[in-house]
Parts: C-alpha cells; structure tokens; sequence
C-alpha cells in the first residue's frame, strides 16, 4: 500500500466531529493530524508542513478568524474553514482574514472532499511553469497573450474588466469577497465600493456567460463576494 501523499491538519474542538472527518479523509488516502485548539493547530502547521488546512471557528482557545491571520503571517496553504457559524458576516470575516473556502456544518462529506480535492489541485497547478491557459465553457483565457475568446471568438474586455477575470481565474473555484476584489483591481480607495464590482461583473456576464442571467461559472455567493467554478486547470503550452 502507498503512503498518503497530502498532508491535511485538522483543527477541531467537536471530537466526534474530529473523529469523523479524519477517518473519512483516511479513508480517501490523506494523512491527517488532529487538533482541538488553535494553538495545538498552528503547531501542527508549523511542524507537519500540511498541503491544507481545515480550522472550525468555534475553538476553546481562540477565535478560528484569529488562528487564520496567525497561520496566513508565515504560511500560503489553503485554508478551509469548517464551521457552524451561518451568518454572512462570519464568512466575510473568515474569507477576509485570509481563508480560502468556507463550509457550515451540518455538511456533506462528498462537498467537503470535492473541496479538498479543488483546493490541492489549484496548489498544484499554480507551481506549474510555462502555464498560460484556463478554459471554462466555451470561453479560454490566454493568460500569457492576455487574450481572451468564446467559441474561437476574441472577446473585447476593457482594462478593469480583464483585471477582475484574472483575479477570478487566479484562485477559480475559491471565495473572493467583494472587499479582496475592489482592493485587486480598484485600489485601497475603492474598498468599499460594491456597485462598480456589481457593475461589472454584469458586464464580464454578458460577454462570457450563456445565459447572464443565470451565470453557470461566474457565481454570486451572496452577501460575501463571488467564484469562479468549472475552471480547468491551467494547460501548459
């Protein structure tokens, strides 16, 4: 038998919670190491070197937002909060302090894996060298060209238009808050200027979108910001 190949730290005060999702993940071929406070999680981040994370907000400890800003000061690895906490506002909080991806309990154990799997496979892609182009639909992006077309045709997009897809694509299928988006592509002084990111996310819509009005790829989470979904990964030339 092989020996697991990802790493997943799992910070979760809830022990049979805990007990559940690690033995799932066993299960799914991961090596998993347990905590069930924050200071107990960042050690284990620390020392194991994981290729995720997975924190509840809720610890004994410490506020799960905190531990996020702590690890995120020293480490890049994908976080995924993993909570009971419902309310729009928390996901804002987890999202902004530097999470990844955000799940409420009670949760499916099939979304929680697909999520893991998502996750470890835009870390590894996104070390890829000589990576330039993402597909969704029928639309590619050209990074390296900064070109952009739907079915085979070049699509026109302006300058801030352009900025706000690269920004979607360069973490497809993670939660960007309208607060990372303003500050990506408008600036510190626009961070808090919801109605030109709603304005033109509508415009990216009606270019990329089949039907704008029911987006199948650029996705509204709503109340926290948005997400690009059904991206492959990166194809290197």
């Amino acid at each position: 038998m092989s020996e697991p190949t990802v790493t997943v730290v799992l910070i979760e005060d809830d022990k049979h919670i805990r007990r559940f999702v690690h033995t799932a993940l066993e299960a799914d071929g991961m090596r998993v190491f347990d905590a069930e406070t924050g200071e107990q999680g960042l050690a284990q981040a620390a020392t194991r070197r994981p290729d995720l994370v997975i924190v509840d907000l809720g610890l004994p400890d410490m506020d799960g937002i905190d531990v996020i800003r702590e690890l995120r000061s020293w480490s890049t690895v994908p976080v995924l909060v993993l909570t009971a906490r419902t309310r729009e506002e928390h996901k804002v909080a987890a999202l902004d302090a530097g999470a990844d991806d955000y799940l409420t309990k009670p949760f499916g154990l099939p979304e929680l894996t697909a999520r893991i799997r998502a996750h470890l496979r835009r870390r590894t892609c996104g070390g890829r060298t000589g990576s330039t182009k993402v597909h969704f639909g029928a639309v590619t992006i050209d990074l390296a060209e900064r070109r952009v077309t739907r079915d085979s045709q070049i699509v026109h997009l302006t300058p801030i238009e352009y900025r706000l897809l690269s920004a979607l694509v360069s973490r497809a299928g993670w939660v960007l808050t309208h607060r990372q988006l303003l500050q990506e592509v408008w600036g510190q002084t626009h961070a808090d200027n919801d109605h030109y990111l709603r304005v033109y996310m509508g415009h990216l819509r009606q270019k990329l979108e089949r039907d704008p009005a029911q987006p199948e790829y650029i996705i509204t989470e709503t109340g926290v910001g948005y997400r690009l979904v059904g991206a492959n990964d990166y194809q290197g030339q």
